[in-house]
């Protein structure tokens, strides 16, 4: 039986990530927030494994779900339709782009942990959030100009390998992504609960080296080394 994701948000992020799963033989409903009548090219190109919808529509057929779009307090999330499904979060916390929010601010909570809040019955894990969806930049050779979820994927056991963290309160989550990296080319690290997944943040020893990936060894040295950012007070 195939999997279905639903993608919920049709960017850069979205759409690259679909793409690449339909590649490992998933099935995508994807859904923006301007409704599925304008994502008929989109989904033209992606193929016959592909469908547009609302988002609720989109929530209700997912067997797991992609959130490729950033936090923000004030979302109202299908989490009815999400209920007890795996919700993949590929979000970070950059508050140039968000906004600041105090727990984060103070290290009483991560990013990850405050989406979980808003789905209190899902498994949110945090994924995919330090591979780009977009070309190298700068770009070096042709090949740059493709997503870096494409460009460095390796079959398994490749020598240059690179591998991508998941983190979550759930073990289920955690060997679904396990999976889906190994599938889409890439090892996994661990760096479970959701309360550590501060230590692959933009600005960390692991972030430096996310343009051109990391071996998992590397990684999981770079995850140890990550010290928690100075917390500001709550306001």
């Amino acid at each position: 039986m195939v999997t279905t994701i639903g993608v919920l948000g049709a960017g850069q992020a979205g759409s690259v990530f679909a793409r690449a799963a339909i590649r490992a033989g998933y099935d995508i409903v994807i859904a923006n927030s301007r409704g599925p009548h304008t994502l008929r090219g989109l989904v033209e190109d992606l193929g016959p494994q592909a469908r547009a919808a609302t988002v609720i529509e989109a929530a209700e057929a997912a067997d797991v779900a992609f959130l490729a779009f950033p936090y923000a307090p004030h979302h109202r999330l299908p989490a009815a339709a999400l209920a007890g499904k795996i919700v993949i979060d590929n979000n970070n916390y950059m508050p140039w782009r968000d906004g600041r929010f105090p727990e984060v601010d103070a290290g009483a909570a991560t990013v990850h942990e405050l989406r979980q809040r808003q789905l209190p019955r899902s498994l949110v894990v945090k994924a995919f959030s330090h591979i780009q969806f977009h070309g190298r930049v700068p770009a070096r050779t042709p090949e740059d100009s493709v997503p870096a979820l494409v460009r460095l994927a390796r079959p398994r056991g490749a020598a240059d390998r690179t591998a991508l963290v998941v983190s979550s309160d759930h073990a289920d989550a955690v060997a679904f992504v396990t999976t889906l990296y190994d599938e889409l080319g890439f090892d996994a690290v661990d760096d479970s609960p959701l309360a550590a997944s501060w230590r692959s943040a933009p600005g960390t020893p692991m972030w430096a080296m996310s343009v051109d990936g990391q071996s998992r060894d590397r990684l999981r040295r770079n995850l140890e080394q990550a010290h928690r950012p100075r917390s500001r007070p709550m306001a």
